[in-house]
């Protein structure tokens, strides 16, 4: 069984995450995000770029491409998708920036 060293795409998604840098991909909000406001919104944004809680069950892959919190009582959940640079497929190879578009949505939990 071949291993896959996740820690190249774990540090671009940590990066892209953390500092917003948004020349690795962009933030989308869903519908029901963006319907609570602009507050919070920020307060969303501000718990994904703050989240630290990976373990085995959240993380298996060691990609720090997914979370799950609670923002003023609602429960939000984040996801990274990787796309080719045309965003129209999924990237070869996610862990070579001029490859890997990433897409990171913030959504309620009852949207997921």
């Amino acid at each position: 069984m071949t291993t896959i060293d996740a820690t190249p795409i774990r540090t671009l998604n940590d990066r892209f995450r953390k500092d917003m840098d948004f020349s690795l991909g962009r933030w989308v909000m869903t519908r029901g995000v963006n319907d609570k406001g602009v507050l919070f919104v920020q307060r969303a944004c501000r718990a994904v770029r703050e989240f630290d809680q990976f373990n085995n069950g959240n993380d298996p892959h060691r990609e720090h491409d997914l979370g799950r919190m609670e923002v003023d009582g609602e429960t939000v959940l984040w996801k990274i998708d990787y796309f080719d640079p045309d965003l129209q497929h999924g990237s070869e190879d996610p862990s070579d920036p001029a490859k890997c578009h990433r897409i990171l949505t913030v959504m309620l939990g009852e949207e997921y």
